[in-house]
């Protein structure tokens, strides 16, 4: 007989409150340990052993300690190898918690690594309890204790005892009391990468000038090709009275051959008559010509200066210019060169226009951060808003504004907003510091060819004849 439907054994409703309970007591009555999860390097292929393991990566999460007198276990143990501990601790973490801040992170690791199991803990993984300054390994995961509480289980009891060292690669070798210290320890180990933000930037200005007689714009003919540096433009010059008007070349690659891209206005000139000659030289490239479009019956924009430089660009702004007078005419059209610095250098025109008969607007886009707010919290998510690409917290240097962040999805770019999941906090990325895999073997090389030097291994008999 099916059950009676008005009679729940635990609605959602119920099941939610039993949850945020268990959460809220947790990180009243609980300690902060570090959860470490094994990461598999190498298996056997016959009979899948796991040879060599590696802990590069590591979670904070709140625990309540189940042992109330003490480690649990055989204790110390005198054997004929020496002293022998066999402490056991057992610890009580939110399944909910697990689950959102750890197992999301895992889920995006390859089956290779984590054997397929990310959405709970797994035997083998390892804890530091800050407590006791030790590392414990998980050796069996309860998810059924208490039994089905309203329908639902909500923790995970991990019986774990102290971790015996073999040979993972890891980076806890001098782990001291504080999650801070231990933070500092593991921050170096791992895939690191190092992002220089921005923590504020100003909006920057611009003012035009008019001038009939102009160049409205440079016909690119023919881009040449064989381009190792930036050639230079020359304009011929403008009749007495007049203004000179000059230009730049922008080169591009094109399956590892360079070539002229486009050539931008930085001054259209003045009381040109005749149309002007364009030569491009230099830059070890053949080929290149240009000629260029002059406008005598209407003003265009002669020049685009910078009045306020602004600063917090990672990349070139927008640049209106506004529409020529009457509503007829073209309007003009720009772009805004940036320093590395992030700080607008020069304006180059694309389009100087038709038809202006007063100064138009000038307006340059604001950087995208104009104040970066917040500090990011160890071991949070953090995500660009261009790239998606997403990572975990290592260390923030609010000071020099260095991001360090490790277990990357993606790749960080110019101009992404970087904010945390947690603090909410919000810088804007200037550029990419390094992005490496660094862990406490890496001199091994090092040290190995300074050893080549001493000794020639490659001799039959590097000491000696004999």
């Amino acid at each position: 007989m099916a059950l009676n439907p008005f009679f729940l054994q635990g609605s959602p409703g119920e099941q939610r409150l039993i949850q945020e309970l268990i959460n809220e007591q947790l990180k009243i009555f609980g300690v902060e340990v570090i959860y470490i999860p094994r990461k598999f390097v190498r298996r056997e292929s016959i009979i899948e052993e796991v040879t060599t393991s590696k802990f590069d990566d590591n979670f904070g999460i709140e625990a309540y300690i189940n042992n109330y007198e003490g480690y649990g276990g055989a204790g110390d143990v005198l054997t004929k190898f020496g002293m022998s501990l066999r402490d056991e601790l057992s610890l009580i973490i939110s399944k909910e918690r697990f689950e959102d801040f750890i197992g999301s992170f895992l889920d995006n690791l390859p089956d290779s690594e984590t054997g397929g199991v990310t959405a709970r803990p797994r035997e083998g993984d390892v804890i530091y309890f800050p407590l006791g300054k030790r590392l414990f390994e998980v050796k069996f995961v309860e998810h059924e204790k208490p039994f089905y509480q309203l329908g639902k289980t909500y923790v995970y009891e991990l019986q774990c005892e102290l971790f015996e060292y073999e040979d993972e690669m890891g980076g806890w070798d001098n782990l001291n009391t504080t999650t801070d210290e231990i933070d500092s320890t593991l921050e170096n180990f791992g895939y690191i990468t190092s992002l220089q933000l921005f923590s504020f930037g100003q909006q920057a200005t611009g003012t035009a000038t008019t001038s009939t007689g102009y160049i409205r714009r440079v016909i690119l003919s023919n881009d040449g090709h064989n381009y190792t540096t930036v050639p230079t433009v020359s304009i011929s010059e403008a009749p007495e009275g007049g203004t000179n008007a000059t230009a730049v070349a922008i080169t591009t690659s094109i399956l590892g051959t360079y070539s002229i891209k486009e050539i931008l206005l930085t001054n259209a000139g003045a009381g040109y008559i005749t149309v002007p000659t364009i030569t491009i030289s230099g830059g070890d490239g053949v080929g290149a010509a240009a000629t260029c479009e002059l406008v005598t019956a209407y003003a265009g924009i002669g020049t685009i200066g910078i009045q306020t430089f602004g600063s917090g660009y990672p990349t070139a702004p927008t640049i209106t210019v506004g529409a020529p007078g009457l509503g007829i005419g073209v309007t003009a059209s720009a772009i805004v060169g940036v320093n590395t610095n992030g700080i607008t250098s020069q304006v180059f025109i694309r389009d100087a226009g038709i038809g202006y008969t007063q100064t138009p607007t000038i307006s340059i886009s604001s950087p995208p951060v104009v104040t970066g707010i917040g500090t990011f919290q160890f071991n949070e998510v953090v995500t660009g808003s261009i790239s998606g690409a997403k990572g975990r917290v290592k260390t923030w240097d609010k000071d020099t504004n260095i991001l360090k962040i490790g277990t990357t999805d993606g790749k960080f770019v110019r101009g992404d907003i970087v904010v945390g999941a947690a603090s909410s906090a919000t810088y804007s990325v200037h550029y990419e510091i390094s992005a490496k895999f660094t862990d406490k073997y890496e001199q091994n090389d090092e040290i190995e060819q300074e050893a080549d030097l001493i000794v020639d291994f490659t001799e039959s008999n590097p000491f000696g004849n004999y």
